[in-house]
């Protein structure tokens, strides 16, 4: 089973967002917060070769002298997700002999930069993490919602809740 970065970070985030996109339950493309973090993505780094796929599985959004991973994000608000979508990059890469040093999340709107190492034990957890994707994904029935402060901004809010 191919898991995605998206895939990693909804998992992170929610899994009934998970479950439904794996699914092609998918309605990010109705979400105005979905469309203002493309629009950033289109314009921020624009000297930087950008959206690259890696075995037709993640795509990074650009890697600096195939040394430093970047992960461009809107705001810091799921940073958790976020860092664990960059450890997966890592681990996804150093799987395939890619020896990137680490990553760096990107907050351009916010000017801030975070750094991201694989430490020990995230490659165990990691690996524990991709199992229970694959048993949510492969699950009939989607999870429950989860009712978080993040629910009411999410592009799946009235799905879930409506």
């Amino acid at each position: 089973m191919r898991v995605t970065g998206t895939m990693f970070y909804y998992y992170c985030v929610c899994q009934r967002k998970l479950w439904s996109f794996y699914h092609d339950i998918r309605l990010e493309n109705e979400s105005d917060k979905v469309l203002l973090g493309k629009l950033l993505d289109d314009t921020a780094y624009s000297r930087e070769q950008k959206h690259i796929m890696i075995d037709e599985t993640v795509n990074v959004d650009f890697i600096k002298d195939w040394k430093v991973l970047h992960e461009v994000k809107k705001s810091k608000s799921i940073e958790e997700a976020s860092i664990w979508q960059v450890k997966y990059y890592l681990y996804f890469l150093h799987q395939r002999g890619m020896k990137i040093e680490k990553g760096v999340l990107d907050y351009p709107q916010i000017r801030k930069r975070e750094e991201i190492v694989l430490q020990t034990g995230d490659t165990q957890k990691i690996e524990e993490m991709l199992e229970d994707i694959e048993r949510i994904v492969s699950q009939e029935k989607m999870p429950s919602p989860i009712d978080s402060k993040i629910c009411k901004s999410c592009a799946y809010y009235e799905y879930c809740y409506v």
